[in-house]
């Protein structure tokens, strides 16, 4: 294996960073706390964080409406996260994007959007700056089954297949968008297929394991950082939760049964990657229960922290909405 122990504790650690956030956030917006949409990621560990274990401070990310665990794979600071999904000033935004908009361009993360796939053509043109200004930064972008479909997505493929722009495109596969699964909306077996389409590689893998994905990935960047043009990886997951809180209020349509996400909570990320570090003898369980014993300690000062923090004043609305003039 060529990921060593730190690496592996490391991405351990940031799966249960994103696991123990997203139930924060849950338990905040059950008890009204938190006001308006949030899309959690439970389920979805493995892929942020494999992909992004495989990428540099310096290389760029982007993703959607369901970000939160985006940014943190990436290093992002959970107090900050925590405080701008409460809308806060202390907040990566100052408190004013909230849950779909968690940036820090410090250490590369663009953002997200909830407009579905309007992330894809930023990734591509931080890819595009990239190449102009003669750097080897790579762009990665996380995107949906559902956004796969949208005009965006494939006008950023072809652009960045026809330039050899050094960017990533990972496709989240969770099996639906909100309600419809990909099988009724995707004309081919896998998102992956269309690749050939654009002349890049497209590859399969399993995106409840972290390690397949960091492999697919790492391979993804050697070939960007190489000149040899963009990737499409599409990563099989599953979302356990809904697709945003309090949905199930409003849509009541059986479009998956409990018993389909009975199963697919069998192959839960984190115990996959637990099980494999114990296994190969680069973790023990005690080891192992210490790094979730201090995330959680982690997660609960970031909740304390975003409390608080306090609100933005409302005269300070407009500010960072323009760039100031030279």
């Amino acid at each position: 294996m060529a990921l060593d122990k730190q690496q592996l504790e490391e991405m351990y650690r940031r799966m249960c960073l994103i696991r123990y956030f997203e139930e924060a956030v849950i338990a905040i917006h059950s008890s009204g706390e938190l006001i308006g949409p949030a899309h959690p990621y439970i389920g979805q560990e493995a892929v942020a964080v494999g992909a992004c274990a495989a990428l540099r401070d310096d290389d760029r990310i982007a993703g959607s409406h369901r970000s939160h665990g985006h940014p943190i794979a990436k290093g992002g600071d959970v107090k900050r996260a925590m405080a701008e999904i409460l809308g806060k000033v202390d907040g990566f935004c100052k408190g004013k994007g909230g849950s779909m908009h968690l940036a820090d361009f410090s250490i590369g993360i663009l953002g997200e959007s909830g407009i579905v796939a309007s992330s894809v053509p930023i990734a591509t043109g931080a890819a595009l700056a990239s190449k102009l200004s003669k750097k080897d930064f790579v762009a990665l972008v996380f995107f949906g089954d559902g956004a796969s479909n949208q005009g965006a997505c494939h006008e950023s493929m072809n652009m960045a297949a026809l330039w050899d722009l050094p960017v990533i495109f990972l496709c989240e596969n969770n099996g639906y968008a909100i309600t419809t699964s990909y099988k009724n909306s995707v004309s081919v077996d896998h998102v992956s297929d269309r690749a050939s389409a654009y002349g890049m590689p497209g590859v399969l893998v399993d995106g409840q394991d972290a390690i397949a994905v960091w492999e697919a990935t790492d391979e993804a960047v050697r070939r960007a950082r190489a000149g040899e043009g963009p990737t499409l990886i599409e990563a099989m997951t599953y979302r356990f939760e809904e697709h945003s809180l309090g949905l199930d209020r409003i849509i009541k349509s059986e479009y998956r049964s409990s018993e389909e996400v009975e199963e697919a909570m069998k192959r839960d990320p984190l115990v996959i990657h637990r099980a494999t570090m114990i296994s190969h003898g680069f973790s023990t369980e005690a080891e192992c229960d210490e790094i979730e014993s201090t995330v959680k300690t982690e997660i609960d000062e970031a909740v304390e922290f975003a409390r608080n923090s306090p609100y933005p004043e409302p005269g300070d609305l407009y500010d960072d909405m323009w760039a100031t003039p030279v």
